[in-house]
């Protein structure tokens, strides 16, 4: 009789281990299949006329700055919920002009491109980045907050904020 409840007592705990051991591996292969991975930001454009020499003096006098983002999205199975895109752009000595891109989402394994132009900036603090070289540094700083879209559910936000030095040339383009 001893002998059936301690067959019973190591059935027993070998039926739990072995849901504790498939749960656990259960566990980590969800994880490791929706973990998201953070998007990927790049300027693709960044053009201001009144830094381009080929132009005539009076349409140097534009101080607008014309530039395009691109959000990429590398996650296999999930989307991303941005909030409002906060981009900052600045020289050495002063910061020049904000601008922010509405919130939006993103798909998975998409590419989103921001287009925008500011405001004229003030004409002295843009010649005074020009370097004698004819070029001139730039520095654009992003953030926002996300959110992923994983099956039917969305996570918490985390922020997320990258910054990039942009030379620009002597046709006032990067």
């Amino acid at each position: 009789m001893d002998q059936d409840r301690d067959h019973g007592g190591r059935n027993c705990c070998s039926c739990c281990f072995s849901f504790i051991f498939t749960a656990g591996l259960t566990s980590l292969f969800l994880w490791l299949s929706l973990r998201p991975d953070k998007p990927k930001c790049s300027i693709e454009y960044f053009y201001l006329p009144a830094l381009n020499k080929s132009l005539d003096s009076h349409s140097r006098l534009n101080t607008t700055l014309n530039f395009m983002v691109r959000l990429s999205n590398p996650n296999k199975d999930q989307g991303i919920y941005y909030d409002d895109v906060h981009l900052s752009f600045s020289t050495n000595s002063s910061s020049l002009v904000n601008y922010t891109v509405p919130r939006f989402y993103q798909g998975h394994k998409k590419k989103a491109k921001k287009w925008g132009q500011t405001v004229s900036l003030n004409n002295q603090t843009v010649l005074r980045a020009v370097l004698p070289n004819g070029s001139a540094f730039f520095r654009m700083d992003l953030k926002t907050r996300v959110r992923f879209k994983i099956v039917f559910w969305k996570t918490k936000r985390y922020g997320v904020e990258v910054g990039a030095d942009v030379e620009v040339n002597a046709d006032g383009a990067c």
